[in-house]
Order: structure tokens, then C-alpha cells, then sequence
């Protein structure tokens, strides 16, 4: 090698951490635009009118929902979430606890209940408008997940063995994308969702509005989504799997103030 080449090499070398530092700024900024343009709070309010709205058989809304606070009561309600709930003897996030609502206090089949959950429409789903609007009750409050009682430790324990775990036909794990430092994906950086630091930025800011589609989705839809490309068989909706992971990451993540819903690429 000439030296001329040397020094080209040491000086491209020297100049790629100034790069990939410039990239990050420049989507900090385009992060930053977005947002303030969101249209997450047309769910929001889309959300709110859901669930004062008589449904079912029983011909009742949601406000008598309990959600952990206390029948009808939002504010906190999400950023407690996941938890257990004695009345049902399970760990529940917060889909899973609005899905036993409209079964059980508005008689509505799950079949009904759960329309379009996975699914990319152009009609939003309505456990995608509910979560928009019961997640932002809680702007502000930290988050705080279930972890004292004993299902709420087991729940946690699977989540993490699952976020660990490797399988399917790639071998890949949920480390694979969150597990280094810097790692990105096109415009997306990916942190390390085992570190506090690294969860806390995720959890404080789902469910979240995607631009990249024009469509709001939930925590489910995101764990949901990770197992398809991981190419792993995906998870029934309300599923243990999914509450697992999601306490997981949220009690990592615990004591950020939630500033949700979001907004993603």
C-alpha cells in the first residue's frame, strides 16, 4: 500500500464516527418534524368518542372499564400497565384488559372485538383508537408495570428468557436488532432495548402514529410485527407471549414519564 493510499484509508477511517454523528443529528431533526406535525391526537379524540360510545349487546360504553385505576378511571391507567388483575387471575396490558371489557361489560364477541388488530386498513381498528386515547391519560405520569405479585415476576422472567431467546428459520432473537449499540436500519436507530436507557425512550412513546404508512398502531401490533420479521410463527392477539415481552420491556423502562402516543417512521 502507498502511502498516499494510507493516508486516505486513516483519514476515511477518522471521519467515519463525525459521519455517522452528523446522520444522527440530521434524524433527530427529521424525528423532530415529524412530530410536531402528528396527527395522533385525531385518534385520540377518535378514541374518546369509542369509548363513550353505547356498543353490544348490552348496549353500554366502556366507561365502567377498569383498567387497574378503578372502573372508568384513565389518568395512570396506562403507564401501570402491564399488570395482574385479580378478577381475571392473569397478567394483562392494556389491549388485553380493553378486549375482556368489550367481552364482558359490553357482551361483544372477541371475534368482533379484535377486527383489523394485525391487519394494514384504511379503516383503523378500534383497539388502535381506544389505546390512543386511554394511553394519553397518561402523559406525564411515570411508568410503572406490575412486578410485585408473583405472576407479575413470572411474566416478567418469560418476557425476558423470549427477548433472548433464538429461533426460527433466520436463528434470529429480539437481540439481533436490539441487542448492539449503533446499529440502524435505514433511517432507524436501534437501541438497546435490554437497558433502561434503551427502553425507556420505547415504552414512553408507544402505541404510536407511523408516517411511513399513515396508520396509528398498538404495542400488540409492534411485538407483533418484530415476530413476522424475525420470520417466527406470530402471536395470537392478547396472547402470554406478547404481555410478557411487553412487561418485560416496560419494567426495564420503568420510571420514564410517558410523553405518548408517539409518532415513528
Amino acid at each position: 500500500m502507498t502511502r498516499l493510499a494510507a493516508a486516505i484509508l486513516v483519514l476515511g477511517l477518522v471521519a467515519l464516527p463525525a459521519a455517522a454523528q452528523d446522520s444522527k443529528k440530521e434524524i433527530q431533526k427529521y424525528r423532530q418534524m415529524v412530530a410536531e406535525g402528528s396527527p395522533a391526537e385525531l385518534f385520540e379524540v377518535a378514541g374518546e368518542e369509542l369509548w363513550k360510545k353505547p356498543q353490544g349487546p348490552n348496549k353500554v360504553s366502556l366507561e365502567k372499564c377498569d383498567l387497574g385505576e378503578g372502573p372508568g378511571v384513565l389518568k395512570g391507567a396506562y403507564a401501570h400497565l402491564p399488570r395482574y388483575f385479580p378478577d381475571t387471575d392473569r397478567v394483562m396490558d392494556l389491549e388485553t384488559r380493553l378486549l375482556h371489557c368489550m367481552t364482558t361489560v359490553q357482551g361483544r364477541s372477541r371475534e368482533e372485538a379484535t377486527k383489523r388488530v394485525f391487519g394494514n386498513a384504511n379503516q383503523p381498528s378500534e383497539m388502535e383508537l381506544l389505546s390512543a386515547y386511554v394511553a394519553s391519560e397518561s402523559r406525564g405520569v411515570a411508568m410503572a408495570p406490575g412486578t410485585r405479585h408473583a405472576k407479575e415476576q413470572a411474566a416478567f422472567e418469560l418476557g425476558r428468557k423470549l427477548f433472548f431467546h433464538r429461533a426460527g428459520a433466520w436463528d434470529f432473537s429480539c437481540t439481533s436488532c436490539h441487542g448492539e449499540d449503533d446499529k440502524r436500519i435505514r433511517m432507524q436507530y436501534l437501541p438497546v432495548m435490554s437497558k433502561p436507557e434503551g427502553a425507556r425512550r420505547i415504552v414512553s412513546t408507544w402505541p404510536a402514529y407511523l408516517v411511513r404508512n399513515g396508520e396509528f398502531k398498538t404495542m400488540q401490533w409492534r411485538i407483533n410485527d418484530c415476530y413476522r420479521q424475525m420470520r417466527w410463527p406470530e402471536p395470537a392477539f392478547a396472547s402470554d407471549a406478547t404481555i410478557a415481552l411487553n412487561l418485560f420491556l416496560t419494567a426495564t423502562g420503568q420510571g420514564e414519564p410517558y410523553a405518548g402516543p408517539g409518532t415513528k417512521r
